[in-house]
């Protein structure tokens, strides 16, 4: 039998444009709208300005390399997949799998460095997204916490698959080249929950991402990285899960086996890519849903502020202790203050949305907040179930009059078409470094980008000179 990183490579390589549903296809020109949004505005904030900063000055004078979005520098390949990824995670505006991952901040760069690196057209592009974004989410999916129990930090881990594949796929690397860059990830995989434990800000999906660039142009000059570093003995699963074997140390169900022949069955008959969802605020994941079930059940039921007496969430249990149950620094159903959920499910309540422009980057205070907000969320109770789906809490309101109202979200409400992304993304046009009318050529090429010879126009939309 094939072994898995052969497998995937003979998928991604064989893959076509007219092989990927139009679902897929408009999920691809989804998260690629929000990872540029997400650049956009991560190019004003320290973060990514560091980035930025860092790269130009260590690689200046290049003469064919990349794009950094935004600034316009051109510097090696590696670098501007750096530059670009730490803008998008800086900006906030992320796109989400099964809490943990955002597959987003690694495979888009990645793929724009390839895209511009080859003239690529938008349907290479999406089809790069496309294959990359399986790869990764297929890998990832049942050992994310298991994998952040161990100390390592999921997103980037997985994330320098997907960020390969796709790139390779764009820059149409053969199936000898596609399998060794996949194994020598393997190899350059990394990511440390330790640093934000101790005070420290994590080196995430940019390293990622440069570490992809890296391990495709090892493969291009043929480096052989091995047929079994997945699933061997000694190899990647063994080395981040801990065994080889589907035995898992945490699951977001209770479950504690899957098994490693998951990840390539159905393999283009069914698309993972499609449970991706969308982070339109700048928060942790599952706040997303806080605020905007909360905001729906009041909306339904014309409930107002003043009406409400407490309020009782039921949710997955991983969602209450950040990043790992074993290295928790957040317990959500322990704690109430700005910034926990209790709080943006107040803010659900009290203002029936939440800041879209609200940084990520800043924890919020008790002078940035209404005092209904600050009131209400020291009467919201979180309750951790293992029987809940993830992003989707069950939610009760119970009013002063001895009434209660619950919705219960389903976790695929922001799961949501091209169309309305773009209606909620465009809430971030006050706080872009371009002009309203050049984001929405963004939008625009984006909604349009299969029928565009070159992929990379969208980093020239960037550019802010």
């Amino acid at each position: 039998m094939a072994s898995l990183s052969r497998h995937l490579a003979q998928w991604a390589v064989g893959l076509r444009y007219e092989d990927v549903p139009p679902e897929v296809i408009d999920r691809a020109k989804g998260v690629t709208l929000h990872g540029l949004a997400s650049v956009l505005l991560g190019s004003q904030s320290p973060a990514g300005q560091q980035a930025v900063k860092l790269i130009s000055e260590e690689e200046a004078g290049v003469r064919n390399g990349a794009t950094i979005m935004v600034n316009g520098a051109k510097v090696t390949r590696g670098g501007a997949a750096f530059a670009n990824s730490e803008m998008a995670m800086a900006g906030g505006k992320l796109d989400s799998f099964r809490m943990l991952t955002h597959p987003g901040t690694s495979i888009i760069p990645a793929a724009f460095v390839a895209a511009e690196t080859a003239g690529a057209s938008g349907g290479d592009f999406i089809t790069g997204i496309a294959a990359g974004y399986e790869v990764m989410e297929r890998m990832a999916a049942d050992f994310i916490p298991t994998v952040m129990s161990r100390g390592f930090h999921a997103g980037p881990v997985f994330g320098i698959f997907g960020a390969t594949v796709a790139a390779a796929k764009i820059l149409r690397l053969t199936e000898e080249q596609m399998n060794s860059a996949i194994a020598l990830c393997a190899s350059l995989a990394g990511g440390n929950l330790e640093g934000i434990r101790s005070g420290g800000r994590a080196l995430r999906e940019g390293a990622a991402a440069r570490n992809a660039m890296l391990a495709i142009a090892l493969a291009q000059q043929g480096h052989v990285g091995g047929e079994t570093v997945l699933e061997g003995d000694a190899g990647f699963y063994h080395a981040y899960a801990g065994n080889n074997l589907g035995r898992l140390t945490y699951s977001f169900v209770g479950d504690t086996k899957t098994s490693l022949a998951k990840i390539t069955a159905d393999l283009g008959k069914t698309w993972i890519f499609l449970e991706t969802l969308y982070r339109i605020y700048s928060t942790a994941g599952y706040n997303i849903a806080h605020v905007e079930v909360t905001a729906k059940l009041c909306e339904e039921n014309n409930i107002k502020y003043e009406d409400v007496d407490r309020v009782e969430a039921v949710v997955n249990w991983l969602e209450t202790q950040y990043p790992s149950p074993a290295f928790p620094i957040r317990r959500e159903d322990l704690t109430r203050a700005p910034g926990s959920t209790s709080y943006y499910a107040a803010y659900g309540v009290v203002k029936r949305g939440f800041p879209v422009l609200r940084s990520s980057g800043v924890k919020p205070t008790a002078a940035d907040d209404p005092p209904e907000v600050l009131d209400l969320m020291k009467r919201v109770t979180i309750i951790p179930s293992h029987h809940m789906t993830l992003f989707g809490p069950r939610i009760t309101i119970y009013t002063k009059d001895g009434k209660s109202y619950t919705k219960q979200s389903t976790g695929r409400e922001f799961m949501w078409d091209f169309e309305e992304e773009a209606r909620r993304i465009r809430g971030v046009i006050p706080g872009l470094p371009i002009p309203a009318a050049q984001f929405e050529s963004i939008i625009a090429t984006c909604r349009d980008l299969d029928q565009h010879d070159r992929a990379d126009a969208l980093v020239q939309l960037t550019l802010t000179k």
